[in-house]
């Protein structure tokens, strides 16, 4: 987490606390050491945060100091939460890390009882990470980032059928399908759009190769040809 964002967690994990937020809690919160959390503290009011307290007694922010919160309806922040734990649950560990460090900013400056709403949710995704699923969030990420710096990406893929075939492609975007991703991707071997499944690629290989989306092969026409294609299976 960059410094900057722990600060801003800081501030925000006072909001309208009318008692002292122990240290050792931010520290756990935020995975850093007790002593981090008072170096940031003291380098916060030294910038004129009004924050009162000191290590070993807990902080909060001075009387009349604070701003309104963020608010949400308890509907709005139960989609939240659910969208959360599910971006945790089958999404890469880079998208995961985002999605827990804004629900930690949210959680920051909601009112008590809609905090409270939010720990009740009883809409789970269990999260684990066996040797297969750590390197398939590592695969998530890995093409991500590919679709993020228009990347030409060679892989070897394995189709429904078992065989296989080489393939050189420009990724375009990622889709849950509610259990499996897949990858929709414009196929230089095919000429047309294709998606493939991330579990079926065998080997993916990043090249230096940078690909711009032009008519026709951009993510536009790649959405109008996917409407088309279930537009046809009614």
């Amino acid at each position: 987490m960059r410094r900057a964002d722990r600060l801003f967690l800081i501030i925000h994990a006072l909001r309208g606390r009318r008692t002292a937020l122990q240290a050792r809690s931010l520290a756990q919160t935020l995975g850093v050491s007790l002593r981090t959390i008072y170096r940031d503290v003291a380098d916060l009011q030294l910038s004129g945060v009004p924050i009162e307290g000191e290590a070993g007694v807990g902080y909060v922010l001075r009387k009349g100091s604070d701003i309104p919160p963020l608010m949400f309806s308890a509907d709005e922040l139960e989609a939240l939460v659910v969208g959360t734990r599910f971006v945790r649950a089958f999404a890469g560990d880079k998208l995961a890390q985002g999605a827990q460090a804004a629900m930690l900013k949210i959680e920051a400056v909601l009112p008590p009882l809609l905090r409270e709403r939010s720990e009740r949710t009883r809409i789970y995704a269990p999260v684990w990470r066996d040797p297969y699923q750590a390197a398939f969030a590592a695969r998530i990420d890995q093409l991500h980032a590919a679709i993020a710096a228009h990347q030409v990406l060679q892989l070897t893929y394995r189709d429904e059928a078992g065989q296989t075939s080489t393939r050189e492609i420009e990724p375009l975007c990622l889709a849950f399908w509610g259990g499996k991703w897949t990858l929709g991707s414009w196929c230089r071997l095919r000429q047309d759009f294709r998606n493939f499944r991330p579990d079926r690629i065998e080997l993916l290989q990043e090249t230096a190769e940078v690909f711009e989306e032009g008519p026709g092969r951009d993510m536009d026409a790649y959405l109008k040809a996917m409407r088309g294609y279930y537009d046809g299976l009614e």
